[in-house]
């Protein structure tokens, strides 16, 4: 038998509630966010954070707008320990924000809790044991009324140790851990039972915290635990309900948005999801998601870049590329399809209308990100990425037959290279490519008569030395063509014409676009001039200069 055997396993649990309501609502506000960033995601560290990134992370949290923060397991640990008690000692705690610390269900550890908490003016303390079957038997060796016990003692010991401390406004907070593998109505009982103790209050209320410990089923399961207990537990007015997921399965954002429709209030996770095994539920997604449906996060999250660099540095772990929202490259289009319809939705996007733009389900300049990154090219890039940089970072507006040559020649490029072409290289390519009007003829100079029918005489610089053209025609370039082929015996002829201004004023320059037929082949050439008439014979003759150049290249 293959050790990879599906037949090993059980599936996740099932709630029979065929009167469940969250499939039936929607995310309003924003709940009560928690970072366990310095209790949970930095226990989950190879190397733990010392007190510089500590400080450094707790300046970044308040400055997003954090207002409930576990800041360790002072009893636990030595350096947390320490670090509640310079929070405390030098009052870095602001009057709006109150810390968390967490506690198992044991005397000792509660008493040292306390002890850490001395002189803080409100505080969560947290205290928790395990209740899923496995934890109950395989851990402890307990049977329910047992494992009911050490939930009821601990509570009765940190309601104690608080009325030696009444200077301090306390809030208690109890979770069953495993809750998600614990049998829901035994989940309510002990909860209940802690509840008995502690004699919560709408006006003083007392936090139940949910965790998915280990995620061990989808979603939907989730939402549908946290239903059930929101509906049946008692004193719900009294209750603040908050959920704690892990992301064993990949789900936990999805869980805990699930969570805020099925009755949850509060919300504890990681920015970036960092946590124990496969981590937290990632706050900065969780609360962009929210964003991006018009809900106001109550989070700042403007600066992501920012959070990004002090949460690397402060934890060593990587952010990946594509992480959501906030990945380097999550803005970043590379597909042909994708840009062209980028770079369609922007230029009929209005500042004052809702955001409605393909592939970008928030304007990236909401939280720091320039245009600059949207589209970059490489080979899978089509017309209309090549076009949006040339566009926006040189102000040159392809006609779309020449957009389809130049995305052509970038393919060409980068799969030669077997990478992407910056701004810089793909306007190069596109001047080496398509502003060939220096070898081997160019355009020394002219002179326009306008008097009704149009006369030109063009001064033209070939290997052969200065020539002087004549032709007539409606319109500068029609005389122009006319001058070339009587001097060439060519059949020139200009099949498509495009130009624009590249800025405001007078002394603007203009780009000029010009698709010619020479002798039955077509090719395509521009110029850029502030002689709105010497570029468009510039753009002639660089089509020209193309054709030469490939005959000779062919020969």
């Amino acid at each position: 038998m293959s050790t990879f055997d599906h037949r090993r396993y059980r599936p996740g649990p099932v709630v029979d509630m065929p009167s469940r309501q969250w499939p039936n609502r929607t995310v309003q506000n924003a709940p009560i966010w928690v970072s366990v960033d310095l209790r949970d995601g930095n226990q989950a560290l190879m190397e733990p954070m010392g007190v510089t990134q500590k400080r450094r992370l707790w300046s970044l949290l308040v400055g997003m707008g954090f207002k409930e923060i576990e800041v360790g397991f002072p009893a636990a640990s030595q350096p947390d320990f320490d670090f509640v008690r310079w929070l405390i000692e030098e009052r870095q705690i602001p009057d709006d924000v109150t810390i968390q610390v967490l506690v198992q269900a044991r005397e000792d550890l509660i008493r040292k809790t306390f002890e850490s908490l001395q002189g803080v003016s409100r505080a969560i303390v947290h205290v928790y044991n395990s209740t899923s079957p496995v934890q109950r038997e395989r851990v402890f060796g307990l049977d329910r009324d047992g494992i009911k016990a050490i939930a009821r003692q601990g509570a009765e010991w940190v309601l104690a140790e608080s009325r030696r401390h009444p200077e301090t406004h306390w809030i208690f907070q109890y979770s069953p851990e495993s809750f998600t593998a614990t049998e829901l109505d035994y989940a309510v009982e002990v909860c209940e039972a802690v509840m008995d103790v502690w004699e919560p209050t709408p006006e003083r209320p007392c936090i139940i915290n949910l965790p998915a410990t280990v995620e061990v089923a989808s979603p939907n399961v989730f939402a549908d635990q946290v239903e059930y207990f929101a509906t049946r537990i008692g004193r719900r007015e009294a209750v603040v309900l908050s959920v704690h997921t892990h992301n064993d399965r990949g789900g936990a954002v999805a869980a805990a948005e699930m969570a805020l429709l099925a009755g949850a209030d509060r919300v504890e996770g990681t920015l970036l999801g960092n946590g124990e095994r496969t981590g937290n539920t990632d706050l900065v997604t969780m609360a962009m998601n929210l964003y991006s449906q018009g809900v106001d996060p109550r989070l700042d999250l403007s600066d992501p870049d920012e959070i990004v660099r002090i949460c690397t540095e402060c934890t060593r772990l990587p952010v990946h590329p594509r992480h959501p929202w906030v990945g380097e490259l999550v803005y970043t289009a590379f597909s042909g399809s994708h840009q062209d319809a980028i770079r369609k939705c922007l230029a009929r996007q209005e500042r004052e209308e809702p955001w409605d733009v393909a592939y970008l389900p928030i304007d990236p300049h909401d939280i720091g990100r320039s245009y600059e990154a949207v589209i970059r090219v490489n080979s899978q890039s089509g017309k209309g990425g090549v076009a949006f940089v040339l566009e926006r970072d040189h102000g040159l507006v392809l006609p779309r037959w020449m957009q389809v040559e130049m995305a052509r020649l970038v393919q060409k490029e980068t799969e030669a290279r077997g990478g992407e072409l910056d701004s810089a290289e793909i306007v190069a390519l596109f001047r080496r490519q398509f502003m060939t009007d220096r070898a081997p003829y160019r355009l020394l100079g002219y002179r326009l008569d306008r008097n009704g029918h149009d006369r030109i005489e063009v001064r033209i610089g070939s290997p052969a030395g200065e020539r002087i053209l004549h032709g007539e025609g409606q319109g500068a370039i029609a005389a122009y063509v006319d001058a070339w082929s009587r001097w060439s015996g060519c059949s020139l002829k200009v099949v498509d014409y495009q130009e624009h201004a590249m800025g405001a004023g007078t002394d603007a320059e203009a780009a000029a676009y010009a698709q010619v037929d020479l002798d039955g082949i077509r090719v395509a050439g521009a110029a850029i001039d502030r002689d709105t008439v010497a570029a468009s014979l510039r753009a002639v003759l660089a089509a020209v200069n193309r054709h030469q150049a490939e005959w000779m290249e062919a020969a």
